[in-house]
């Protein structure tokens, strides 16, 4: 098994983590007796020769005989991990650009793939359908690999490497030169279609679908079939699918593609399996996630799940009414039944039914949310998230609560009933990133909280957490006078908050001139950072001395600073000349459906310029009608950043034509 191993120069060799010389004494653990330490031996290697992709290392050339050779030894315990190692290396191979594939890759694999070939003949399926699944992801054409899959197919008896096989035959036959047996392979695919397995008719439609993508709707009956059946337990045995219910039906959805319903409408429909009811909610969110025109015919499916006899179920429903917000208010009375739903979920954090509900009615703007709201503001056991997090935006959505503080920032309608409890629960905080969330959704209810500075005044005089406190009195404003000569004498100390203080001073003062000194300061010694310029802005005429320096920013390389500095120059001088070009440019990949953080207050202060933003409204016309979410983020943050950027649009298009 080890010829030719110490024969390698592994020290000039290179993996992702620099020289390769580890690399030989892991592939001896690969073969040991001990099946634990393999295991973490053929993850090390793993880590090392693949670790994220991106590109093939020498050191992964030079391993691959030695790897195909642990793979095809009996008894060895990492034979499987091997094989998938080498199937994500061999894929990955085919997606790189030629400068990030290692010269020797290419010879390595030429030489290994008889050897291959060979092991879908080995006694143990699993290794048989493992190496199905590398020859599936590899790049060699068709006319090499089609041969041996198809004797192996009449051949085979296993139900699960069959499945393997079909993935197999389907993906070898899209590689050009496919020889002589690609028709072949074209007609027993074909065939299988109408096969009596429902699982096998799944196989194939994926096997056809890249050069036919037409015929998963036109079999959408049997895709529903195979997805709701419980033989679709079967593709947990294989090594490229390798999941259950949930995978299987995330993976047979990528068979459709845009904001089409019926898949989702399909595996919605009643079940008795939990798992497949949960698994078709997940569905549904990762198309609401991405669509918006699937929201009306969803809706009443998701509502009818309230009442299911399964908490998960129930809590992934009322979550993606949550996050439908305003769309999903009719239902407010069937989401506020749930309320005294205590039935938690089998996570970390334990959320409840009824917290879920909680959430979906403050995003609805119902009142009914308050009294619960409220016991948990106090202090009760909570399954809302103990900080705010930001997941990507992918095609599955992310199903989870936000943290209390951004629950209620939904909610200053009802400022007066939450701020006695608020008040009450900021004087006892310890945890001082949770009293800066909560001081933070102060700022943004802004004057409706004045009831709160009281309690504000008392923490502004504590080292400890004055800043939170001079974050809420910024934003809530005039209201907040009587902390004036406690922040100046704030904004006048040394230490890193100076600005902080002085623009609340400016918030509740009026008083511009401390705010100018520090800011200006920063500015002129380009120690300032984003926030600073909206700060500026703030100030308006006042810091008119800065303008030159505005207008400069306005050209800068980071999307940040010209957005910022483009506003600040607006709100200082009126300029729209040069303001208004820059934040159109910013925000123009809007069009094409691409979301980014920074397009929101762009969007925001060209409505706010007004007739004078007309050239950019007229970009942007289309937006309200685009059906793709503008989202960069997951889970439910990507909902409200939909409507919230489609909203100030809105504001756009009226403010630029009065």
């Amino acid at each position: 098994m080890w010829r030719g191993l110490n024969a390698v120069d592994w020290n000039g060799l290179e993996h992702n983590y620099g020289s390769a010389k580890d690399v030989p004494g892991l592939l001896r653990r690969c073969s040991g007796p001990d099946p634990a330490d393999a295991g973490e031996a053929s993850s090390e290697l793993l880590n090392l020769l693949f670790h994220q992709g991106g590109w093939i290392c020498s050191a992964a050339s030079a391993a691959l005989p030695f790897m195909l050779r642990l793979a095809a030894t009996p008894r060895v315990p990492s034979r499987c991990a091997m094989l998938e190692l080498v199937a994500m290396l061999a894929a990955e191979a085919g997606r790189v650009e030629a400068r990030f594939l290692d010269p020797g890759w290419a010879p390595a694999w030429e030489r290994a793939l008889p050897g291959l070939l060979r092991l879908l003949d080995d006694p143990e399926p699993e290794i048989r359908r493992a190496a199905a699944d590398v020859l599936g992801a590899c790049g060699s054409p068709g006319e090499l690999i089609l041969p041996g899959l198809l004797r192996s197919w009449e051949a085979e008896a296993d139900p699960a490497t069959r499945l393997e096989l079909v993935l197999a035959l389907g993906h070898s036959s899209l590689r050009a030169p496919v020889g002589a047996r690609g028709a072949e392979v074209f007609d027993l695919l074909h065939g299988l279609l109408d096969a009596p397995q429902p699982q096998i008719r799944l196989a194939a439609v994926h096997a056809l679908a890249p050069t036919d993508p037409g015929l998963p709707a036109r079999r959408l009956d049997d895709v529903l079939e195979a997805v709701r059946d419980p033989s679709v337990e079967l593709w947990r045995r294989t090594s490229s699918v390798q999941t259950g219910v949930l995978g299987v039906h995330h993976w047979a959805s990528e068979l459709f593609t845009g904001p089409a319903p019926d898949f989702a409408l399909g595996v919605l429909a009643d079940h008795h399996d939990d798992e497949q009811r949960v698994a078709a909610l997940a569905q549904a969110g990762g198309l609401l996630s991405r669509w918006r025109s699937p929201v009306a015919p969803l809706l009443p499916r998701l509502v009818g799940r309230l009442d299911d006899p399964v908490a998960e179920v129930r809590f992934r429903a009322v979550e993606l009414l949550a996050c439908l917000g305003p769309e999903a208010a009719a239902h407010a009375d069937e989401v506020a039944s749930l309320l005294p739903d205590d039935a938690v979920r089998t996570t970390r954090r334990r959320e409840s039914v009824g917290e879920a509900a909680l959430w979906a009615l403050a995003r609805m703007n119902d009142p009914r949310c308050l009294p619960g709201l409220i016991e948990l503001i106090a202090g009760a056991r909570s399954g809302f998230a103990s900080n705010s997090a930001h997941h990507p935006a992918t095609d599955r959505h992310h199903v989870g609560l936000p943290s209390l503080p951004e629950a209620l920032r939904h909610l200053p309608d009802h400022a007066e009933l939450l701020l006695p409890v608020i008040c009450d629960r900021i004087g006892t905080v310890t945890d001082g990133r949770l009293l800066h969330r909560i001081c933070e959704t102060l700022a943004e209810w802004g004057p409706v909280a004045e009831a709160a500075v009281p309690r504000l005044l008392d923490l502004l005089e504590d080292d400890r957490t004055w800043t939170a406190a001079a974050t809420a009195l910024a934003g809530i404003g005039r209201g907040g006078a009587e902390a004036g000569s406690l922040l100046l004498s704030r904004a006048r100390a040394d230490g890193p908050h100076g600005k902080l203080a002085a623009w609340a001073y400016w918030g509740v003062c009026g008083q511009p001139e401390p705010a100018l000194e520090i800011l200006g300061h920063s500015l002129a010694e380009q120690r300032f950072r984003h926030p600073d310029l909206r700060k500026l802005a703030g100030l308006g005429v006042h810091a008119a001395p800065h303008a030159d320096r505005l207008r400069a920013l306005t050209a800068d390389t980071d999307p940040w600073t010209r957005v910022e500095a483009a506003h600040a120059l607006w709100a200082v001088t009126g300029d729209t000349e040069t303001t208004v070009p820059v934040l159109a440019a910013v925000v123009r990949k809007l069009t094409e459906g691409t979301h980014l953080p920074v397009m929101l207050p762009a969007v925001r202060y060209l409505a706010r310029i007004g007739p004078a933003a007309r050239p950019a409204a007229d970009l942007l016309r289309g937006i309200p009608a685009h059906d793709r979410r503008l989202r960069s983020d997951g889970g439910w943050r990507g909902f409200t950043q939909d409507e919230d950027v489609r909203s100030a649009v809105q504001e756009l298009l009226s403010a630029s034509s009065t």
